[in-house]
């Protein structure tokens, strides 16, 4: 027992250190070591860098963790002698700033575990320029770090492969910014998409590629042409040396689609596009790649009235057009749909002849008038002087209301614009022509209270004439408000004291009703007395001046009862 103890090598071996063992057994999983001692040390594969490079009966370093474990064998390590020895040479030869190779051994939390001889962590941070997703795809790959913290009482190293691109990128910028010329075409990777470009690597210079400089055409985020980490071939606009910036463009790399638009697409061309924006003021229509057209929304229809595109296309709908203008310069395309059909108005003019009895549906009502559809699209207007020979209308709204269907005679046609001029007064005929025969100055007549002013009161006469009844002739007596002596739909009798042809009105006088003709004539010599000496501002022949307004001056107060509102 004294003769083999004092032959073994267990008594000298001493936990902590590093010590020589031999290779006896490589297995599946194992490498065994003969360390002379009570049994031989156990290594699992992975901590050899190459297991092809080892074999049975080499001679290795190792570092003896413990003599025994639990079951009486000792505990080796054959990264951690590695480990020992380089961080000694590390510490001796190595300063933050070195740069060192290593191998990225495993993912932990923040980051990855590089082997540089010993364990170095590099933060997740610290892999590229653009922190990876992925950093699985970085273990057992070799790179060169850059050593950028020694903790020497820890034994912390950390490292930093993203510092080495980003001064090999430097570098390679300052070269390229030396080599690229505006006008040349260079391959580059998609490194980044915003609202605005994109941002292409030319291989460690970033440029700049505008959405206006990504097609002849419209595009309404890059997103539509580019994805990240794409390959594609640009061209060079601009460097700024100083700034070290560079303009980039797409578009530049294919032929202007406008340069020979004109013999293209001449005016009254029939092209297909397909609708690739609406507007309320139109529709725009890609014609081919990078060519885009406007047909305006009056374009869109003869007949119907569309207020915006909208309502009869959609985005991605298919159609014909016809080329309406070409302006090169501007880059604008002026198209029209409806040029396709033949033009309903070219046989307005055939169709409904001036002095044609027309019927038609009340579409519209406006302040100035009604409109009329004829047909489908086809409207013709009555304007509000045109709905009666006698009665004073302020609205179409009084006598006509919106889908009643109504006779008209054409009054005019203007095709240019568009106009069909109608009247509905004009269906039937005038009274006035015959006006003399119907009244005389000193007839009585009888009538219904209408309307009702500050001013007097009109009524209804046969035929729908009006006449009117002004405050100073309703009594003898003084008048102060009319609806105190007359009200809307009250039967009154009065005497005819003004017809004026001119202005195709009748003065009526309801105090006069009962005079004798001698009262009648002083009356209405009254009236000539006070025109004479006032003249259109004349007052009136019996009330106070308060009630007294030239009766002569009927036109006058007739249309500005239009505007006063009633009592």
């Amino acid at each position: 027992m004294e003769k083999l103890l004092s032959e073994s090598n267990f008594g000298p071996l001493k936990a902590g250190t590093i010590i020589r063992g031999i290779i006896t057994e490589i297995r599946q999983n194992d490498v065994i070591v003969d360390i002379n001692g009570k049994s031989e040390g156990v290594i699992p594969h992975n901590e050899f860098p190459d297991i092809s490079a080892i074999q049975i009966g080499e001679e290795i370093e190792v570092f003896l963790e413990k003599l025994e474990d639990r079951n009486g064998n000792p505990v080796v390590s054959y990264d951690k002698a590695q480990q020992k020895k380089n961080w000694e040479n590390i510490a001796a030869n190595c300063t933050e700033g070195s740069v060192v190779q290593g191998r990225v051994k495993a993912k932990v939390k923040g980051g990855l575990i590089v082997s540089v001889g010993v364990d170095a962590f590099m933060p997740a941070s610290q892999i590229d320029v653009q922190p990876p997703k992925n950093l699985e795809q970085y273990v057992g790959q070799t790179y060169d770090f850059k050593i950028i913290k020694i903790n020497a009482e820890r034994k912390n190293i950390v490292v930093s492969r993203r510092e080495l691109i980003e001064e090999q990128r430097h570098e390679k910028r300052r070269v390229l910014l030396d080599e690229v010329k505006p006008g040349t075409k260079r391959k580059g990777v998609v490194k980044n998409i915003t609202d605005y470009g994109a941002f292409v690597d030319l291989d460690g210079l970033d440029g700049l590629l505008h959405i206006t400089d990504m097609s002849w055409g419209r595009v309404s985020h890059p997103s539509e042409l580019l994805k990240v980490g794409e390959e594609i071939e640009i061209m060079i606009i601009e460097v700024d040396r100083d700034r070290e910036r560079v303009s980039l463009g797409l578009k530049q790399c294919t032929t202007n689609p406008w340069e020979n638009i004109e013999r293209k697409f001449p005016a009254g061309t029939r092209i297909k596009g397909k609708v690739v924006n609406l507007v309320n003021y139109g529709a725009f229509l890609e014609i081919e790649q990078g060519v885009e057209g406007l047909v305006h929304v009056s374009e869109l229809s003869w007949t119907k009235r569309i207020s915006k595109p909208s309502e009869v296309l959609k985005v991605g709908q298919e159609l014909e057009a016809v080329v309406l203008n070409v302006n090169k310069e501007e880059q604008k395309i002026s198209l029209g749909l409806r040029q396709l059909e033949a033009n309903p108005w070219d046989m307005v003019r055939h169709n409904y002849p001036a002095g044609a009895r027309v019927r038609g549906k009340v579409r519209n009502l406006t302040n100035f008038g009604a409109f009329i559809e004829l047909e489908e699209g086809i409207d013709g207007m009555v304007h509000v002087s045109d709905l009666s020979w006698t009665r004073h209308i302020n609205h179409p709204g009084e006598i006509l209301k919106k889908g009643e269907e109504i006779e008209a005679i054409v009054l005019d046609v203007d095709v240019d614009q568009q106009r069909i001029s109608l009247g509905i007064k004009q269906t039937q005929d005038d009274p006035w022509a015959d006006i003399d025969r119907k009244y005389r100055i000193g007839d009585i007549v009888e009538g219904k209270v209408t309307k009702i002013t500050n001013f007097g009161a009109f009524v209804e006469l046969d035929s729908e004439i009006d006449g009117l009844v002004h405050i100073s002739q309703i009594g003898e007596e003084h008048v102060e408000k009319i609806k105190d002596f007359l009200k809307i739909g009250q039967q009154v009798s009065a005497r005819v004291i003004k017809i004026d042809h001119e202005e195709r009105r009748i003065g009526l006088s309801i105090k006069a009703a009962n005079y004798d003709s001698a009262q009648l004539q002083a009356e209405i010599n009254a009236f000539d007395r006070i025109k004479s000496h006032t003249g259109n501002t004349g007052t009136g022949a019996s009330n106070t001046d308060n009630n007294n307004t030239d009766i002569n001056n009927l036109g006058a107060l007739l249309d500005k009862a239009e505007n006063v509102p009633q009592q």
